[in-house]
C-alpha cells in the first residue's frame, strides 16, 4: 500500500511539474513562495533568474501541495531553518518519520547545482543537499544569520522579503543534535504568488 501511495503521489507530482513548469515563468512578475508557519506568512522572492531549475523544482512542489505539513526539522539558532523532506519530513502523513527527517526528498530527480555570486546574508534561501552538489531534490533552507562561508558551495535561489521574526520564532535543536529539532514547527500552507 505504500509503495503503491508512493507511485500515485510520485506520477501526481511529475504531472504537476509537466503541467506547471513551462508555463511557470510565463506569469506576470517575479514568483514568491508565501508560506504560513506559526505566527504568520513569509514571503520568499524567488530569484529564477541566477537559479531557474531550483525555482521551477520549488513552483512544481508547491503548486501540488506537497510542502504543506513539512516540518522544519533542524533549526540551528544564529545560522538557519531547514525544511522541505516531502518524504519523510511531512506531519500527519503516511511515511512521517522524525528520525529520518531531513534524509528524503521528492520521486522527482536531482536538480544540478546553480552556484551564483549572491551571498549568504541573513534571509536567504538555500538549497539543501548531500555531499553531492548536484543533489538539490525538495529541502531548503533559510539563514538567519550571515552565512557567507557556505558562498559558492550552495545554491542560492530566494531571499525573505517579509517575515523573518516568523523564522526566527521557529523551535530550535539543540547544537549538540546538529539543531534537529524534537517538537518542530511545519508548514501550514505553502502557496506561490506572483507580484
Amino acid at each position: 500500500m505504500t509503495a503503491i501511495t508512493r507511485r500515485l503521489f510520485g506520477a501526481l507530482v511529475i504531472g504537476a511539474v509537466a503541467l506547471s513548469a513551462a508555463p511557470a515563468f510565463a506569469q506576470t512578475g517575479t514568483p514568491h513562495l508565501i508560506l504560513t508557519i506559526k505566527g504568520g506568512d513569509v514571503d520568499i522572492e524567488l530569484l529564477p533568474a541566477i537559479a531557474p531549475k531550483h525555482v521551477e523544482r520549488v513552483i512544481a512542489l508547491t503548486e501540488a501541495g506537497a510542502y504543506d505539513g513539512v516540518v522544519f526539522h533542524r533549526v540551528i539558532d544564529g545560522f538557519m531553518a531547514q525544511t522541505g523532506d516531502v518524504q519523510y519530513g511531512k506531519s500527519g502523513a503516511e511515511g512521517f518519520d522524525l528520525n529520518r527527517a531531513g534524509m528524503g526528498g521528492s520521486d522527482l530527480p536531482d536538480v544540478e547545482a546553480e552556484f551564483n555570486s549572491e551571498s549568504f546574508g541573513r534571509g536567504v534561501l538555500g538549497a539543501a543537499r548531500s555531499q553531492d552538489p548536484n543533489s538539490f531534490n525538495s529541502q531548503f533552507f533559510i539563514t538567519t544569520a550571515d552565512a557567507s562561508f557556505l558562498d559558492g558551495q550552495y545554491t542560492v535561489f530566494g531571499k525573505v522579503v517579509s517575515g523573518m521574526e516568523f523564522v526566527d520564532g521557529l523551535e530550535k535543536g539543540p547544537a549538540e543534535q546538529n539543531g534537529a529539532v524534537a517538537n518542530p514547527d511545519q508548514i501550514i500552507k505553502a502557496v506561490i504568488e506572483y507580484k
